[in-house]
């Protein structure tokens, strides 16, 4: 077979002086093409700090106290460019509520990797979530004040919630099979049950409503109660 081979056609000089005055046209448009993604990366990056320096004045001088007119100041930006970001101080600790889901879940997931019975993954699971909230009392306070973690407040979260629910709802269901836990309830109703629970006792050591104590002590007492009461 014979090869062809075409020769490129040869430009003339009118084309490349063309080709140097569209030069600076398209450069600018190249320029014009790299700004929004620099602008994002910006707003993001604003966005972050907006958040991290609301947590950090959660933490020192308590949720209550924090006011958005300090935030402002700290970052030497307006009130209107921090609600350009976040229509309240709420909306700022949705950011941690998603977190807090999203590592529940993944929790959960790890779970359901391994072996153990209902009852050991249970204390497991509940009690790692105590002991990390535990350590960070002034933020999970501002959490559960802010409504955060709450679907109905915060809808956003209800996706990665559903997430987190569903998986528990899968280790119930394995408990049931094996003769676990109850099969008398649904393990929607057990899930909600448990849920309910642990949100509750949450709620109340960081609010201090019942006294001083060990959040884990109370959530160890909370899931052996839950066990006890779905035995089969």
């Amino acid at each position: 077979m014979v090869r062809v081979e075409v020769a490129a056609p040869r430009r003339s000089r009118n084309h490349k002086k063309s080709v140097k005055r569209n030069a600076p046209a398209q450069n600018h448009l190249a320029q014009n093409h790299e700004v929004p993604g620099l602008r994002e990366r910006k707003k993001a990056r604003l966005r972050q700090q907006i958040i991290d320096t609301a947590i950090r004045l959660f933490r020192k001088q308590g949720y209550e106290k924090t006011r958005v007119d300090e935030i402002v100041k700290i970052l030497e930006i307006s009130q209107p460019t921090f609600f350009r970001y976040f229509p309240s101080k709420d909306a700022v600790l949705r950011d941690v509520g998603t977190l807090g889901f999203e590592c529940v879940a993944e929790r959960l997931k790890s779970e359901l990797s391994t072996k153990a019975d209902t009852t050991e993954r249970l204390h497991r699971l509940y009690h790692a979530m105590a002991l990390e909230v535990e350590a960070d009392r002034p933020l999970w306070k501002a959490v559960v004040l802010s409504g955060a973690m709450d679907p109905v407040r915060s809808p956003e979260v209800r996706g990665v919630e559903g997430v987190a629910v569903s998986r528990l709802r899968e280790i119930l269901a394995q408990g049931q099979e094996r003769g676990e836990i109850t099969s008398v309830f649904p393990v929607l109703h057990l899930a909600e049950f448990m849920e309910a629970l642990y949100h509750t006792v949450v709620r109340q050591w960081t609010v201090d409503l019942t006294g001083p104590h060990k959040l884990t002590e109370r959530v160890d007492s909370a899931v052996e109660f839950f066990l006890r009461g779905v035995k089969p």
